[in-house]
């Protein structure tokens, strides 16, 4: 009760409700209206006393100090504006041009960019990390910048299987999520204006961090085969690095075609110029076997490939991965120190032995047969209640599915229409460079199943059908 007291006075007198020079009143006096012990006013008042908010006189009373600055100068300001403007750099941390979404609360339909929470076994990582803290680790201390050595053996080894990727355990980089790995890669490959190209529509994180680091974000169009280089070529011929989801198109869904590969490859080449390549939920393909990289396809260190496991596993665990060419491999780690030293060691830990165990397979198999039957539930919705106002775009492979309209309509409007009913989608024309929607740039809805139960994948479409017919 002191401390409420105590906190209570102080902010009064920081505020300017109580001025310098004022007179407090006795503690008797104060502990009697309060309804408290006196002792709870005189401890409140020792404080106040010993950090100089007020001074004491014997015989005289208690006063705010007369030597505090003026009282106003410590008032809650009415604006948003800092006492100092941000540096130029940091003025482009903000804004809605590089604002990113987040989730709350469960997931609902039809959310986009989760996996299915329900489906992880949580109760094998539980025992996997309890067994860890039985015997208490010894890599508890600061950790190697790069990661986990066995974790990064793991994921080399994992991705030479299953995509083709060509890496030693030394070029994989851990980092918190693909988020912090984008950022590295334009803070340290790009200088100021710098071109770079990124997928229009795509991906909106890479815009973010390209524009925290000063570059000049250049959109190139999607087609049916990937990202049309002939534009970027032609528009661009001077960029120094290419963004792209070859594997699964965000958010069109769309595949790289093989010559659209090569030839982005050959660009790459010819002006030594990076690709990205954005690998974020690669795992699920649901008509036939994951497709290889555009690493596994680069002959001369060219691709910097990204990875996730937010999509796999639960994105709170903010675990992704850099491959890196062997080049580029010291100055990243240096660079992953300074920004936050390295990864929480435990969860890599952890992860590494969900991974040699054989549960990160069997999730992957798992995971990959249920998203596939909700996928169906989803596109057999879209065709009894939603077909008549869209139609649905690439479905072989993701966590979520495009639809378009039949008729140009706002899809923003809508997507704002559905959250009100309780359906959370996003709009595709937000996916562009300017949310543009001009008579160029497509509009309609995407929509995620991964996360969704079947039932309320089935109870969702009718309802989102409502607010079409609206």
């Amino acid at each position: 009760m002191f401390r409420q007291l105590y906190e209570g006075i102080k902010q009064s007198v920081l505020a300017g409700r109580i001025t310098p020079g004022a007179q407090l009143p006795p503690t008797r006096d104060l502990a009697r209206q309060l309804g408290v012990s006196r002792q709870t006013v005189l401890n409140a008042y020792e404080h106040l006393v010993a950090e100089g908010y007020l001074a004491g006189t014997v015989g005289k009373g208690t006063f705010v100090s007369k030597i505090l600055p003026v009282a106003a100068t410590f008032s809650k300001r009415s604006d948003a504006h800092p006492l100092r403007p941000l540096s130029a750099r940091g003025a482009r941390f903000i804004g809605p041009e590089v604002a990113l979404n987040t989730h709350e609360g469960p997931p609902k339909a039809f959310r986009i960019g989760m996996p299915g929470l329900d489906l992880f076994p949580f109760d094998v990582w539980a025992r996997l990390e309890a067994r860890r803290w039985r015997r208490t680790p010894h890599e508890l201390g600061y950790s190697a910048p790069i990661g986990y050595k066995p974790l990064r053996e793991a994921l080399a080894g994992y991705l030479g299987a299953s995509r083709g990727v060509h890496c030693h355990p030394d070029q994989v980089v851990v980092t918190s999520g693909s988020q912090q790995a984008l950022f590295l890669i334009a803070s340290l490959l790009l200088d100021p204006g710098d071109a770079a190209w990124v997928e229009d529509p795509g991906y909106r994180g890479i815009s973010a961090s390209l524009r925290a680091a000063e570059a000049l974000v250049c959109p190139v169009p999607v087609d049916d085969q990937g990202i049309v280089v002939s534009a970027g070529k032609s528009a661009y011929s001077d960029a120094r690095l290419a963004y792209v989801t070859p594997s699964h198109q965000l958010p069109l869904g769309t595949t790289m075609s093989l010559a659209r590969r090569l030839e982005l490859l050959e660009w790459a080449k010819a002006n030594r110029a990076w690709i990205v390549e954005d690998d974020y939920d690669s795992e699920y393909r649901y008509t036939g076997p994951p497709l290889a990289s555009l690493q596994s396809l680069d002959k001369t260190g060219s691709v910097i490939y990204v990875g996730t496991l937010s999509k796999v596993l639960f994105p709170g665990l903010r675990m992704g991965y850099m491959v890196l060419p062997p080049a580029l491999v010291d100055a990243f780690v240096q660079a992953r120190a300074i920004l936050d030293r390295h990864a929480a060691i435990v969860p890599q830990i952890v992860l590494t032995d969900f991974i040699t165990e054989g549960h990160f397979g069997r999730h992957i198999k798992r995971t990959r047969e249920a998203y596939g039957e909700r996928r169906i539930t989803l596109l057999e919705a879209i065709d009894s209640h939603l077909g008549e106002h869209v139609k649905a775009g690439a479905a072989d492979a993701g966590l979520q599915l495009t639809t378009t309209f039949v008729a140009r309509r706002d899809d923003q409007e809508i997507a704002l229409r559905a959250g009100e009913k309780g359906i959370e989608l996003r709009a595709l024309s937000q996916f562009y460079l300017d949310d543009s929607t001009s008579a160029e740039s497509l509009t309609g809805l995407v929509l995620g199943f991964a996360p969704i139960p079947i039932k309320d994948i089935r109870q969702a479409a009718p309802a989102l059908r409502d607010v079409l017919d609206e």
